[in-house]
């Protein structure tokens, strides 16, 4: 049985096959054809929408201009729409997303397993690839297994097969990590790893960095720490134990590359976990998923959380494991609550429901330009949404 990760194509007559990857979670087109600099962007848009991948093997810088110019036709072609309400708004706009990602991901690029585009003109990306990917050598040793299980001899030979579309926003990711995000209240400089929550949107650290600590605190948790920014800037005000959470292991890795090079490493006790740690602490800090809708791929899961799992997750689970006189602090943006997705009753009823009362709640305006876009369907919400830290307490028994 061929493996749903071998790709197939002919080519000069021959049948090839190659490793498919998709971090993105695309689905691996089922027909597939070579296209080169030939291929006007027309027939290639034509193509695409017919269900038809391209598999580029023309020169790279070409690649990307078709890549461009298959944007502006999607674009050209998406109606405005006048939606009843912001929640079908949102819904819409989120269709249109996934359906603009699906055409694009259907242009094709080979990457040989030592990280090389045999492409004209393409340049060296072979740093940006082990960021996303891992060692080659890794790499390599799961197509071997790959083409074990499809019965096939080609595929190491051959490498893999990716959207061009993914490999321009490996290289994004690899230019934001070098550069990195300025973190005022840690006066440092924070670097996302590919995969992992860049905290580019940065006044709820604020909002950690001031809010009033609990009087007694001898244990802290961060819970989905991301890229341990959290986790960073309660270390440096003081918090002498803390446990730093995230089931995603690029996540861990990503924390303790930032967490070593502030110095905290020693003081931060990183955990694979679901959501919690063993055990209580005094605070428990939680900046889950704002948005309750399904990711499109799998790189969507810090800002899209279906039906608030990881929010509900939280609250239910966060008093078994909060000291008698410790606070729970959610991060939570109200954005969720102007696009008709989530209701402020549904909130508090979830804190109740969990054996928690609201001690304090301190707000901030979002400072991102989105904020002032009114070209932007769901201008009208953005522009009334509220950042907010959660100070929440165990209802008192006596």
């Amino acid at each position: 049985m061929t493996s749903s990760l071998i790709l197939h194509w002919n080519e000069a007559e021959q049948a090839c096959c190659a490793q498919w990857r998709s971090e993105n979670g695309s689905p691996m087109p089922r027909r597939v054809v070579v296209a080169d600099d030939r291929l006007n962007a027309d027939d290639a848009f034509k193509k695409i929408c017919e269900g038809t991948a391209l598999l580029w093997r023309g020169d790279f810088n070409n690649a990307r201009q078709l890549l461009q110019a298959l944007t502006r036709r999607i674009e050209r072609k998406s109606k405005p729409t006048a939606y009843p309400d912001l929640r079908q708004a949102f819904h819409g706009k989120r269709q249109i997303q996934v359906q603009r990602i699906r055409i694009l991901s259907m242009l094709l690029i080979p990457v040989g397993f030592d990280y090389r585009i045999p492409l004209r003109r393409a340049p060296e990306m072979a740093e940006a690839f082990e960021e996303a990917y891992g060692p080659p050598e890794q790499v390599a040793a799961q197509a071997t297994q790959e083409d074990s299980k499809a019965n096939t001899k080609e595929v190491t030979a051959l490498g893999f097969v990716t959207p061009l579309r993914e490999i321009l926003g490996i290289v994004g990711a690899h230019e934001w990590r070098k550069k990195g995000i300025f973190i005022v209240p840690l006066e440092a400089t924070i670097h996302p790893h590919y995969g992992v929550f860049a905290p580019t949107r940065n006044e709820y650290i604020d909002l950690v960095a001031k809010t009033a600590l609990p009087t007694r605190l001898n244990r802290a948790f961060d819970i989905g720490t991301g890229s341990g920014v959290l986790a960073a800037v309660l270390a440096r005000r003081g918090i002498q134990q803390l446990i730093a959470t995230d089931q995603d292991p690029r996540a861990l890795a990503c924390a303790a590359e930032n967490l070593q090079q502030l110095g905290l490493l020693q003081k931060i006790e990183l955990l694979k976990a679901d959501l919690f740690p063993p055990g209580r602490a005094d605070l428990i800090v939680c900046n889950p998923p704002w948005l309750p809708a399904r990711p499109s791929s799998p790189l969507e899961a810090a800002i899209y959380d279906p039906e608030s799992r990881m929010l509900r997750g939280f609250l239910a689970g966060v008093a078994a494991h909060l000291s008698e006189n410790g606070q729970a602090w959610l991060i939570l943006s109200d954005l969720a609550e102007h696009l008709g997705l989530r209701s402020r009753a549904e909130l508090n009823t979830w804190i109740s429901e969990g054996g928690l009362q609201v001690l304090a709640r301190h707000d901030i305006r979002p400072r991102h330009s989105r904020a002032q876009d009114n070209s932007d369907p769901l201008h009208t919400a953005r522009a009334a949404e509220i950042c907010s830290l959660w100070c929440l307490q165990l209802i008192s028994t006596k």
